[in-house]
C-alpha cells in the first residue's frame, strides 16, 4: 500500500427523523445497569462494507467502481426495527437495531459494493453481510447485561426512502468523527 491508509467505510445514513425516534425508543436503556458504551446517535448509520484502511492511490478507482455499484440499486424504503446483539447472552460484544423493508436490495447492494472493492484487491471481510445499526459496544471485562437489547423487541419506526450512499473516513482518537469522502444517489 501507498500513501497513507484511510479508515473507509460505505454506509447509509437514517434520516434525523429516524434517528431522532430510535434514539427515544433507546434512552430508556441508556442509564441501565450493564449497559454498552453508547454511540451517539449523530453517529449512527447502516455500514453496507467496512474497508479498513485504503490507500490514498485506491481512493479514486474505488470511488469509480462503487459508483458504478451503486448505479445499479433500485429505489428502496427502509425502516429501524427492533434490537439485538452480537455475542453471546453472557459476553455481548456490540447491541445493535435492526432493520425491516427493502432488505433484498440492500443486501444485494452490500454485495455489489463488496465484489467491487474486491476486485480492486481491497481487503473484504469474508462473511455474511447482516444489516443493522450498531448502538454501541460493550467492553470486554465489564459488566454487561445481554438482554438489554430485548427492550427494543417491539420498536418500530418511522419508513424512510433510501437517498443516497456514502463514502466515509472514519477518524479514531478523543473525538472519534466520520467525514464525508462522497456520496452518489439512489434511484427513486
Amino acid at each position: 500500500m501507498t500513501g497513507r491508509g484511510r479508515r473507509l467505510f460505505i454506509a447509509v445514513d437514517p434520516p434525523d427523523d429516524a434517528r431522532a425516534d430510535l434514539e427515544r425508543a433507546v434512552s430508556a436503556l441508556r442509564a441501565c445497569p450493564g449497559a454498552p458504551r453508547w454511540t451517539a446517535s449523530e453517529r449512527w448509520h447502516l455500514t453496507l462494507l467496512f474497508l479498513g484502511a485504503v490507500s490514498d492511490d485506491d481512493v479514486p478507482a474505488l470511488v469509480t467502481a462503487s459508483a458504478e455499484a451503486v448505479a445499479g440499486a433500485p429505489a428502496m424504503t427502509l425502516r429501524l426495527a427492533g434490537g439485538g446483539r452480537f455475542g453471546s447472552r453472557r459476553r455481548p460484544q456490540v447491541a445493535w437495531a435492526g432493520l425491516d423493508g427493502d432488505i433484498a436490495a440492500l443486501s444485494a447492494l452490500a454485495g455489489r459494493l463488496a465484489r467491487a472493492a474486491r476486485r480492486l484487491g481491497l481487503p473484504v471481510e469474508d462473511r455474511p453481510f447482516r444489516p443493522h445499526l450498531t448502538l454501541g459496544r460493550w467492553r470486554p471485562g465489564a459488566p454487561a447485561d445481554g438482554d438489554l437489547t430485548d427492550g427494543l423487541a417491539g420498536y418500530r419506526g418511522p419508513a424512510w426512502p433510501v437517498r443516497e450512499v456514502r463514502l466515509m473516513e472514519s477518524f479514531l482518537g478523543p473525538s472519534p468523527r466520520h467525514e464525508l469522502v462522497t456520496s452518489w444517489p439512489v434511484e427513486k
